[in-house]
């Protein structure tokens, strides 16, 4: 990657480890909340790294960036997560240079979802990119890959019916729910935890059970204030999680807790519940499962779901595959032009230093001179030569050897 100019690292690599290999335990380790991804990119300025993605979601952990050798961001990772190194050599990936690029595009556009079409992480994209920009990682390549990841997705989404019918994580849980649980409308339902997932699911529960015995609980209250006041639901203290437990006959726990906060304690012993854990790291414990009342559904075994709408999804792969070669090799190109911008840059420099002294040499000889005329001529000239070279560059088979040239016949030092 260093023949591109992009970044003072050799390679570009995408580390990480997803459902595909990582259960839900292994992945909670390598979890990283917003505190700890804000801690990793500061460490990560601060030992030399000059561009760099992360995001974590339920599904993955996975950081895009620039290094010498992958080990510098897999010892972030370790670093500033629960995992260890020995664990991450077990389940983990990593992707070089087009590979990395490859693999951002297919989890971007959802072909890499746990479930098929599923497109929450590129929302995670967009705010991990705009986190990275904040702390001086978000160079000029990472910017256009993650434009250009956006861009393919948003096309999938309007000319494929990849992610057609609402399946998700939160759409799978009341799937569950409605095939599980008998006479649901008439079912206390109890949602602790309202982020994004706990937000979604909130309003799959609304659409699809009919229920009017929702109660929302969150650690903050206004923020499970303002989804109760558009659905018209019930909320509670966080003080009140362990009465609210009791009464309930589902309950959905969706918060972005490092440790488990429902525990066996919690529950009646003699009342059927059904708790559905949305979180990674697992917030229940599994030892509420020593109750012959509980049953306990994560969701890795959601994701598993198959049904006619997840089937007829595969039939789109191959279209949303060609938008994606289609936008990659636009990115490609974008790319190798990247490999000529230091000998146009250092020729426009060279040009403009040979028309500062021919106008400053007029200007002594002619009385009168139009100096700002001559400006606006000259430049123009310049813009037009330069834009020429690059044309060529870009359209030539043998632009290696274009560059040299250019570079002997005008004596430049590049500029990066």
């Amino acid at each position: 990657m260093n023949r591109y100019h992009i970044s003072k690292h050799q390679h570009f690599y995408a580390i990480g480890l997803s459902y595909k290999k990582a259960d839900a335990e292994t992945r909670g380790r390598f979890s990283l909340n917003e505190e700890q991804k804000l801690a990793l990119l500061k460490d990560a300025k601060a030992e030399g790294i000059d561009a760099l993605l992360v995001t974590s979601t339920c599904n993955r952990t996975e950081m895009y960036g620039f290094a010498q050798h992958p080990f510098q961001l897999i010892k972030l990772l370790c670093e500033h997560s629960k995992g260890s190194l020995e664990d991450f050599e077990k389940v983990a990936y990593v992707h070089k240079n087009r590979d990395a690029i490859a693999h951002m595009f297919r989890v971007g556009t959802g072909l890499d979802s746990q479930i098929l079409g599923d497109f929450e992480i590129i929302s995670q994209i967009k705010q991990s990119f705009v986190q990275s920009r904040e702390h001086e990682l978000g160079n000029a390549f990472l910017e256009r890959l993650c434009n250009s990841v956006i861009q393919a997705s948003k096309r999938i989404k309007n000319e494929t019916e990849l992610s057609s019918g609402a399946t998700s994580v939160a759409f799978a849980s009341v799937q569950y729910i409605l095939a599980h649980v008998p006479n649901i409308s008439e079912k206390n339902i109890l949602l602790f935890g309202t982020g994004k997932i706990g937000r979604n699911t909130c309003e799959n529960l609304v659409k699809h059970t009919k229920n009017e015995h929702i109660t929302l609980i969150n650690r903050t209250k206004d923020k499970a204030e303002k989804i109760a006041g558009k659905f018209n639901l019930i909320v509670k203290d966080y003080a009140d999680l362990p009465c609210e437990i009791r009464k309930a006959d589902v309950l959905v726990v969706a918060t972005g807790a490092q440790n488990p906060t429902v525990s066996k304690e919690l529950i009646f012993p003699n009342k059927e519940l059904l708790i559905l854990d949305l979180s990674i790291p697992k917030n229940v414990d599994t030892d509420v499962t020593e109750l012959p009342n509980v049953r306990l559904v994560h969701l890795d075994h959601l994701s598993q779901i198959t049904d006619e709408t997840l089937e007829r999804r595969k039939q789109y792969i191959p279209q949303a595959e060609n938008i994606i070669e289609e936008i990659k090799t636009e990115f490609t190109e974008w790319l190798e032009t990247r490999r000529f911008a230091p000998t146009i840059k250092a020729l426009k420099k060279k040009l403009k230093s040979m028309k500062d002294a021919e106008i400053d040499f007029q200007r002594k000889k002619i009385t009168g001179f139009d100096e700002a005329q001559a400006e606006i001529i000259s430049n123009r000239i310049i813009q037009k030569i330069t834009t020429h070279f690059a044309n060529h560059l870009k359209d030539s088979d043998a632009s290696d050897e274009s560059i040299e040239l250019i570079q002997k016949v005008f004596q430049l030092e590049n500029e990066l």
